[in-house]
């Protein structure tokens, strides 16, 4: 074998490889680019991702916030709550939301029916 055909052939695998696992990263949540960043208040200690609504939840057992929402510099004790929120809608219909989860209707096969050809 050349070594140029040599090269093509590493420089298609190299390819191929590159796409294949671009595509997989987008297999699970395409979202997780979004999130936001950790809080660091000093209320809550432990913290954890609600994929769904997109926020951060405090799961500090010591914690008076334990199990609330977290947005936007607040803490929200109930989803009702922060739902109501005027500044949790606004985040929520924007493109930085980082929420949906098993719940959104985008993403592979959701939100199809008929499978291929319709």
């Amino acid at each position: 074998m050349s070594k140029t055909s040599l090269l093509m052939k590493k420089v298609s695998i190299a390819l191929t490889g590159g796409l294949a696992a671009s595509t997989l990263a987008g297999c699970g949540s395409t979202q997780t680019m979004n999130i936001p960043d950790r809080p660091q208040d000093e209320n809550c200690r432990d913290w954890e991702f609600d994929d769904d609504e997109g926020v951060w939840v405090c799961d500090d057992n010591d914690s008076s916030y334990y199990r609330s929402y977290y947005h936007g510099g607040t803490f929200y004790k109930s989803k009702k709550l922060l739902h109501g929120s005027s500044s949790y809608k606004s985040y929520k219909s924007s493109s930085s939301f980082a929420g949906g989860g098993s719940s959104s209707k985008s993403g592979f096969g959701k939100g199809s029916s008929g499978g291929f050809g319709g």
